[in-house]
């Protein structure tokens, strides 16, 4: 007996009833819906790079994803109307805010209790005694950038000046972040971590939710490397991995989970692209020991496609995504489930370049079929503890 939490990052299925509340390029949320704009855009034949036709997701689908779809946000995505033979609903997420953090604390039992801090869409974006202590704990004269932007446009604005200056680049987004870029060997990768792992408290402090290292080689034009990390506040109290670790089960980590829960309750780490991460799982379900948790984020739908509004190529990582679940999911052993969520939404049909407020699915494989209706992100913890006979301290109700 065993349970695989699988969060698919930011494939939200809109309906979020309160997404009036937040916003893209000045623009609400309302409406958004990343699911169905790009089935729409598939069956319109509006996603033709690398792939054509309408969005095929078979396995997903049988799961229930179309009907969830539905449930959540009124309209069944084209192409996406399978009778599930899997548990399937939609999930609303009561924190307030739309990024990744929040999602996966309430996906894991815990609801952020304070409003994040963003940083204003301004220049300078940061506090003045903020940048001289950064500049102090970097042994730098200062700091370029000190702004929003997309990590590409601020490597291409001033990567060349921080390799000539040796200060770091600092920047944010529209989430709750304080990102550093620097060259893994002009600066120097070892001294990039332990600049992030110190700054992180300061704005920990001012309930920012995550310092980012941000590393790139290069001499122009850069590319960032894979060695990204992640410094995140930490969940205010103990979270489903902690639940699990404490009754004596195995807990792994697949993806960015260990950055992102900061490492609480998490026993084995297994990182790499979203490829990796695919063989991580398909390895876990045949070798994890009895009892485990096995948590995964598989984030390139984000991170690759959802931000940079790249339509096909977020079809393309759903597709992937789909004919790999289907070799995954024959394995899996008897009083195993495999839980198929999202934390937030991404619409790559959407205006601006942030995330955008949904409901989630919550797709269940290995108890049966039928729909358990709309429920809170924390419902899917009490859901997993109560699978795998653990105690937990959530507000959400199980729903198996």
């Amino acid at each position: 007996m065993r349970a695989f939490l699988v969060v698919m990052d930011s494939v939200g299925i809109g309906g979020a009833p309160d997404a009036a509340e937040y916003f893209n390029d000045g623009l609400p949320d309302t409406g958004a819906n990343t699911l169905l704009h790009i089935a729409e855009a598939c069956a319109e034949g509006r996603a033709e790079q690398g792939r054509s036709g309408p969005l095929r997701l078979p396995v997903l689908d049988s799961l229930g994803l179309g009907r969830a779809c539905a449930l959540a946000g009124g309209t069944l995505p084209p192409g996406l109307g399978a009778e599930p033979t899997g548990l399937w609903g939609a999930a609303t997420e009561t924190s307030r805010g739309k990024d990744t953090p929040s999602g996966h604390w309430e996906l894991a039992g815990v609801p952020v209790p304070w409003d994040w801090h963003y940083f204003p869409d301004e220049q300078p974006a940061f506090p003045r005694d903020l940048m001289a202590e950064v500049a102090r704990l970097a042994g730098t004269e200062g700091t370029l950038a000190n702004c929003h932007g997309s990590g590409t446009v601020m490597l291409d604005q001033y990567g060349a000046e921080h390799i000539r200056t040796g200060w770091p680049i600092c920047y944010t987004s529209a989430d709750s972040v304080f990102q550093i870029a620097a060259h893994e060997e002009h600066f120097g990768l070892d001294r990039l971590l332990a600049l992030c792992e110190a700054v992180a408290p300061l704005v920990h402090e001012m309930k920012v939710g995550r310092v980012i290292a941000r590393p790139f080689v290069g001499e122009g034009p850069f590319t960032r490397t894979g060695n990204r990390h992640d410094y995140a506040i930490r969940p205010p109290q103990p979270i489903l991995t902690n639940w699990v670790q404490e009754a004596g089960h195995p807990v792994h980590a697949v993806g960015k989970l260990g950055d992102i829960l900061s490492m609480e309750g998490i026993d084995h780490l297994h990182k790499g692209d979203d490829a990796t991460l695919m063989d991580h799982l398909g390895r876990l379900v045949d070798e994890a020991e009895d009892g485990s948790l096995i948590f995964a984020n598989f984030v390139e739908f984000d991170s690759l496609f959802g931000h940079r509004r790249d339509v096909s190529g977020y079809a393309r990582a759903l597709e992937w995504f789909d004919e790999g679940l289907g070799h995954i999911l024959p394995r899996l052993q008897e009083g195993d489930i495999l839980v198929i969520t999202a934390d937030h939404g991404n619409d790559p049909t959407w205006p601006g370049t942030d995330h955008t407020r949904e409901r989630v699915p919550v797709l269940v494989a290995g108890r049966g079929a039928g729909s358990i209706g709309q429920i809170g992100f924390a419902d899917v913890a009490a859901s997993v503890a109560a699978h795998l006979k653990v105690e937990s301290d959530t507000c959400g109700k199980s729903f198996l």
